[in-house]
């Protein structure tokens, strides 16, 4: 029998503007605010916790392992094992599609999983110059 997943609980993280009031906080505190307001409402162990998978596109500045960052900031132990997706548009969603295949095929049991930007931290770049 395939094993079911489900969503317990969802957060958000704030929506910005390119280089606007939230320059002061990069993508993987945001991450970290929203994987920590999920783990508060659930009352989950944090021990349970098998993996974080969040998307994040406009990685640019903001360091290596995005996702790792964000589980770290959150208080998870670092056992808990960390995947960044980088892919246009939704990554987010393809991190949750992740998480429930990981779930279904017996892979793991808890997974965290979502996406964060910080379009306030987006460089600017100018080409050429």
């Amino acid at each position: 029998m395939q094993r079911q997943s489900v969503i317990v609980a969802a957060k958000r993280t704030p929506i910005g503007a390119f280089q606007g009031n939230l320059s002061s906080v990069l993508a993987p505190k945001l991450g970290a605010i929203a994987i920590k307001a999920v783990v508060e409402e659930t009352g989950i162990d944090k021990s349970q916790i098998n993996e974080v998978i969040m998307g994040n596109v406009l990685s640019a500045g903001i360091g290596q392992a995005p996702a790792r960052q964000a589980s770290i900031q959150a208080g998870l132990p670092n056992s808990v094992e960390a995947l960044t997706i980088n892919k246009m548009c939704g990554s987010g969603l393809k991190a949750v599609m992740l998480a429930d295949q990981a779930i279904r095929c017996g892979d793991v049991e808890v997974v965290i999983a979502g996406g964060m930007e910080s379009m306030s931290n987006a460089p600017y770049l100018l080409k050429h110059a």
